[in-house]
């Protein structure tokens, strides 16, 4: 066979294999299968869209929720840096009239305030006088007789007790402690400001030295401001008043004594002859 018969016939064999292959019936080939591993498929992010509704178990989840509270406009929220100004309380008439009876209450030495009754300061036992044993005898005891009192009936317009304390001798005058110091002398005195009320105190005076004198000068003008000043010069008299008392020191011509005296004003102008009953012309008068 020659060159060109030979080409001719495997050309042709080539040819009527390639035609049986594709007429005959395709079939799987499952040599590989299980070996090979798929590539993965990329994953791409779709873009987020909002939905047109949300989902029911959402609606349903608002639905119950409550609901949030209204939430105040930027006018009507105050700035939390801003402080509020508090106004001055008014000063109402109650108050006034509790300032001005402050301002009229009786002056006190020592507790003692001038106008208590004479039961009452007797029952409360209040003693400003050494020994500490002392008592108040008055000019309707009996034993006021021993310290030179006379004798007078409770239904007397005035009376005057002293502190006195017992002794084997009978009963002796105490003395009045003022400023820490004991008091030469001292008196209280008591009166009726009409018929059948008691007996009130509306004097309290003691005789204390000069030294003791200008140290209750200073302390009363701390507590009740700068006295007034009367009379003359060289024997000031120094006065502390309020609506209802007085309190005044005077000191004496022998300059080395001063009198110390507490004294409650009239509630109502009071008679003649009942002011000079009530005004002291010695101090140790009874």
């Amino acid at each position: 066979m020659t060159r060109a018969s030979l080409t001719a016939f495997l050309t042709c064999a080539a040819a009527a294999a390639l035609a049986g292959t594709l007429a005959a019936p395709a079939s799987a080939d499952t040599s590989f299968e299980g070996r090979i591993t798929p590539l993965p498929t990329p994953v791409v992010s779709a873009p987020v869209v909002a939905p047109a509704s949300a989902p029911a178990i959402v609606q349903a989840n608002a639905a119950s929720a409550p609901a949030p509270a209204p939430q105040k406009t930027a006018s009507a929220q105050a700035p939390r840096n801003k402080v509020k100004k508090r106004r001055p309380t008014p000063v109402t008439a109650a108050a006034r009239s509790r300032a001005v009876a402050l301002d009229d209450t009786p002056f006190s030495f020592r507790g003692i305030a001038l106008g208590v009754t004479l039961t009452e300061l007797r029952e409360a036992n209040t003693v400003r006088a050494t020994p500490h044993e002392s008592a108040l005898v008055c000019e309707t005891d009996v034993a006021g007789g021993d310290i030179g009192m006379p004798f007078k009936s409770y239904a007397s317009l005035t009376i005057a007790c002293r502190w006195a304390h017992r002794t084997p001798q009978g009963w002796t005058p105490s003395h009045a402690v003022v400023d820490g110091v004991p008091a030469s002398d001292h008196v209280l005195r008591f009166a009726h400001e009409s018929a059948g009320e008691p007996l009130r105190l509306y004097e309290m005076s003691f005789v204390v030295d000069a030294a003791t004198a200008f140290d209750l000068r200073d302390l009363l003008a701390s507590r009740y401001g700068a006295p007034r000043m009367a009379g003359d010069p060289s024997l000031p008299l120094l006065e502390w008043d309020n609506a209802s008392s007085t309190i005044t020191i005077c000191l004496m011509p022998n300059g080395g004594h001063a009198t110390l005296t507490y004294l409650l004003k009239p509630a109502s102008p009071r008679a003649k002859g009942i002011e000079r009953a009530l005004k002291i012309s010695q101090f140790d008068e009874g």
